[in-house]
């Protein structure tokens, strides 16, 4: 009995098959290339496989059992089904299939966004089946769930001390000192570092200090980890902070916030955030994830 399905019996069956559609073992000669004693033998050989003969063959002419008629149907799903899996096989083999999660910093420009959704369009017109999903998070956060395998790539800003993270360069956010309309230095076109030191400012739990930020708070009372909550804070006119330029620009234009500047230059106090692409040093890339980078790449070259 036939209880594996080998390759030599796939050819058995191949040969049977041009048998029945040649009408016999002498018609099949040509079809085949083989003499008609090795037909034979071939054809024994699959029968002592089944179990049981398959046709008839004499001078009564060629004919199959009913056992062998049985098998031609099932041989020829067999083969339809092999063709069928060669041509999703093949399609697979240039398809991007399986899951992505990619995490976002909060609030990003608007011109971020764009690019980002460029970056999707782009890998939407490939030859795949990803199942994408957004997350949106501090980078605090971000980095937790990239390093417990729950985000295959993160953008945001992060710092250098996890050394587990693989970053590149993406963009630059551009960020700003402000203080809100309710504040004392809000009337003051320019304000003196002295001054600066006098006023609550709002500490950013997760901002790592950087060597050329422009002013850092002496004392603090408010703390937040999301830029909303910094906005509040300074709104309040209690306390002043950095916000990214693009937050605080629609609170400016209505006369709610207002830029600190320097007393002495009259320049900016403003310093801007590199924000990076991330992902785990130590997980290999899927082919979906290696292409959504390229896309995510070009489209903030």
């Amino acid at each position: 009995m036939l209880s594996q399905v080998r390759d030599l019996d796939l050819q058995l069956l191949r040969l049977f098959v041009s048998v029945v559609e040649n009408g016999g073992f002498s018609a099949a000669q040509g079809e085949l290339g083989i003499g008609q004693s090795t037909i034979s033998t071939q054809m024994a050989k699959l029968e002592t496989r089944l179990g049981f003969r398959l046709c008839e063959r004499g001078k009564a002419g060629f004919r199959l059992t009913p056992k062998g008629e049985q098998v031609l149907l099932a041989t020829r799903k067999l083969f339809g089904a092999i063709e069928a899996f060669k041509g999703e096989a093949q399609g697979m083999a240039d398809k991007l299939l399986g899951s992505l999660s990619i995490g976002l910093s909060e609030a990003l420009d608007t011109q971020v966004m764009e690019r980002l959704s460029a970056a999707i369009g782009r890998f939407r017109q490939r030859n795949q089946a990803v199942q994408i999903e957004l997350f949106s998070a501090v980078p605090g956060e971000l980095e937790r769930r990239l390093l417990q395998d729950q985000l295959h790539l993160a953008i945001g800003y992060f710092s250098d001390a996890q050394a587990a993270l693989e970053r590149s360069p993406l963009f630059v956010e551009p960020q700003a000192l402000y203080c809100g309309a309710g504040h004392p230095l809000f009337a003051q076109p320019n304000v003196s570092r002295e001054q600066l030191r006098q006023y609550d400012g709002v500490h950013h739990p997760y901002r790592f200090i950087q060597l050329d930020e422009p002013w850092q708070a002496v004392s603090s009372s408010a703390r937040c980890e999301q830029v909303e909550g910094s906005l509040a804070f300074i709104l309040s006119g209690a306390h002043i902070g950095y916000l990214p330029r693009h937050i605080a620009a629609p609170w400016v234009a209505r006369g709610q916030l207002r830029e600190l500047l320097d007393g002495r230059s009259g320049e900016p106090l403003d310093f801007s955030v590199q924000f990076h692409l991330a992902s785990h040093r130590g997980r290999q890339p899927s082919e979906a994830q290696r292409a959504f980078v390229e896309d995510l790449q070009q489209a903030f070259a």
